[in-house]
């Protein structure tokens, strides 16, 4: 018989907390008897009126069969850089350098027992020349960066996570991004959903590691794609769920996007999924489970609902690729003779934040050059522990922004503000 377990949270400043306990015992506090609930046997009061419910849905840790945390590189400012020449020139300099003599050229460290200066140089001897590629890396959330991929652990980069990056290596492929356990504030809730077309590192859609789900899995072929291979793609996706989701909404599944009447494919899935994770209702509603396992989404409601969530789970999806026509409307402007230079002091509460109503506000990058018109809903916008907006500035801080990263940045902001719009809308739409 498991013991009785017993809760009481006292919050406030220390005086207030001595004061507390020295009027008080144990017999005189208000303490709440806890459920000894398997698996996690919590040691805190949860809410969990509603879990019968959640659990009817499929996770999507089942949904997607290959899956895992993104790349750990161990050396991200050796490893990823803003173009490719930045990553060639790196490594041609490592690779005509000693170990020691790289190992304090390039900032590297301490070797550890998984990253290693010599590790570093025997794969990027073995792959250099033919066996590896240059590929484009999504960092951040519309932070796409570049690096050198061979697959192999404990060599250029910590861990590749080469069994679910070969699938985006050369690959026409999409990913969902997420994490196992939120362990955000509780202010910010569940945010840590995004989308790659590219490999990823560990903490693209979060800061704790982040997991790929690939939509498509290829036959290794070291990245060779041919135009009959193209069609042989397999969905990665557990066909029990799909066939229930099939059954739900009374369509045919096909491996590819059709037009053929009454079927859906396995982007329709990916852009449902997206949609109700961007949900706030459900978000609010699933917020204790959200904290401790991958998320569990509701099987479809009818076919009219899913089409309807689909439709905005792509809208979404397309935006946060900056594919998305949307983000081209450019709704701020930027203004001021300068150099162009971020140098305005980035802290935690203002990074050069003005507002100008209650809905608009002034982004100042130095004491002459601004981005106007920025929503607030923007600006503080959540991506996984990220604040986007925020964010890519204070990376960029010194640097000298050029005519595209200051379009790029607008597109940030249209993405960001256009997301919250959609998410609104969402919830408009009964989801279960």
């Amino acid at each position: 018989e498991l013991g009785k377990v017993f809760h009481y949270d006292l919050y406030g400043k220390r005086d207030f907390k001595y004061d507390f306990l020295s009027k008080n015992s144990i017999k005189t506090i208000d303490y709440k008897e806890l459920p000894n609930k398997a698996p996690n046997y919590f040691m805190v009061q949860k809410d969990f009126k509603v879990e019968e419910e959640y659990k009817k849905g499929f996770s999507v840790n089942t949904l997607f069969t290959i899956n895992s945390v993104g790349i750990v590189t161990a050396r991200d400012k050796f490893t990823i850089h803003n173009t490719k020449k930045e990553v060639e020139t790196t490594i041609d300099t490592f690779l005509n350098l000693d170990d020691e003599t790289a190992r304090i050229k390039f900032n590297l460290g301490k070797d550890v027992r998984d990253w290693q200066v010599n590790f570093a140089r025997k794969d990027l001897e073995t792959h250099h020349s033919n066996k590896g590629v240059y590929t484009n890396i999504s960092y951040r959330p519309f932070e796409i960066k570049w690096t050198f991929f061979t697959g192999k652990s404990k060599g250029f980069h910590c861990y590749p996570r080469n069994e679910v990056m070969q699938h985006f290596i050369n690959r026409d492929n999409i990913g969902l991004t997420g994490i196992r356990t939120n362990k955000e504030k509780e202010e910010v809730g569940y945010t840590s959903v995004f989308v790659t077309k590219n490999i990823a590192e560990a903490r693209l859609s979060d800061r704790f590691m982040t997991n790929i789900f690939p939509l498509y899995l290829y036959s290794d072929n070291n990245g060779q794609q041919t135009i009959e291979e193209q069609q042989k793609r397999t969905p990665n996706l557990n066909l029990k769920i799909v066939d229930a989701i099939a059954k739900k909404i009374a369509l045919t599944f096909t491996n590819e996007k059709e037009q053929t009447k009454d079927t859906f494919a396995p982007i329709d899935i990916l852009d449902y999924i997206y949609a109700v994770l961007h949900s706030p209702i459900y978000r609010e509603k699933y917020k204790e489970f959200l904290k401790i396992d991958f998320p569990r989404v509701p099987y479809p409601k009818d076919q009219a609902t899913f089409w309807q969530l689909v439709k905005l789970g792509k809208e979404i999806r397309e935006i946060h690729l900056l594919e998305s026509n949307t983000v081209e409307n450019f709704i701020t402007s930027y203004l001021g003779d300068g150099d162009n230079v971020i140098t305005r002091k980035l802290t935690k509460t203002n990074i050069g934040y003005e507002a100008i109503s209650d809905t608009l506000g002034k982004v100042w990058i130095n004491d002459t050059q601004y981005f106007n018109n920025v929503p607030i809903v923007a600006w503080e916008f959540y991506i996984g522990g990220y604040q986007p907006a925020q964010k890519w500035l204070k990376d960029r801080k010194g640097r000298t922004l050029d005519f595209e990263d200051i379009f790029h940045y607008q597109k940030i902001i249209v993405a960001l503000t256009e997301t919250h719009r959609i998410m609104q809308e969402i919830d408009t739409i009964e989801i279960e």
